[in-house]
């Protein structure tokens, strides 16, 4: 990855911001999302903690810039979104990044938990893209262009889910994704068979009156 304006926007109004470029990787599907829509925007890293004067500076400073909306992107102990958003009155919309030690839920955690007062408008876990669609949807408020360019992206969307209704089940459990309730509690289960007939076994024991959901 390397620091980039897409468009040649001298400033573009969305800026995808990460704390290191080993998170790319996660931030890209933001990127590609704006590319598919049409949206102009920049590429930074900002490292919270190993140049916290250049996150100063740019947080300071984005407004100033033309920036309208921040995606930022972070793992493990992710300062970065909130600490920008502490800085600027700009929205942040802020990325947690899977980290190897907690899968994420660290990164989640340190970017959801904002004091009242400074908001970050946090998506799900490694969710990039959602943040790109959340940074459109704001700038469409006043741009005609963008939103047309999510009203087709939606219908696109429509389209694509109409063209799954009336396909055929797949009731084979060895093909389907199954759900078991147990006392009206979804969990998790290996679906098993057994003499012909099909149990849920959770830790190696078999559960009976399991109702099963073909999704």
């Amino acid at each position: 990855m390397s620091e980039s304006i897409s468009g040649g926007a001298k400033a573009a109004p969305i800026s995808i911001i990460m704390g290191s470029r080993s998170d790319w990787p996660t931030m890209k599907a933001a990127a590609d999302l704006l590319d598919q829509l049409g949206a102009s925007y920049e590429t930074k890293v900002v490292s919270a903690h190993r140049t916290p004067d250049r996150l100063v500076a740019f947080s300071k400073s984005a407004a100033d810039r033309g920036v309208q909306v921040i995606i930022a992107g972070a793992g493990g102990a992710a300062h970065l979104p909130g600490m920008v958003a502490s800085m600027t009155h700009l929205p942040v919309l802020g990325v947690p990044v899977q980290s190897r030690a907690l899968s994420g839920l660290d990164s989640l955690l340190s970017i959801v938990q904002m004091p009242g007062g400074v908001p970050v408008a946090t998506v799900a876990i490694g969710q990039a893209k959602n943040a790109g669609l959340l940074a459109v949807q704001i700038l469409a408020v006043a741009d005609d262009r963008l939103a047309d360019a999510l009203g087709a992206y939606k219908r696109e969307l429509r389209d694509l889910v109409a063209g799954m209704v009336g396909q055929p089940r797949i009731e084979d459990p060895a093909r389907a994704v199954g759900i078991e309730l147990f006392a009206g509690v979804g969990v998790p289960a290996r679906i098993r068979r057994l003499a012909g007939h099909e149990v849920a076994a959770v830790g190696g024991q078999a559960a009976p009156s399991v109702r099963r959901v073909v999704v």
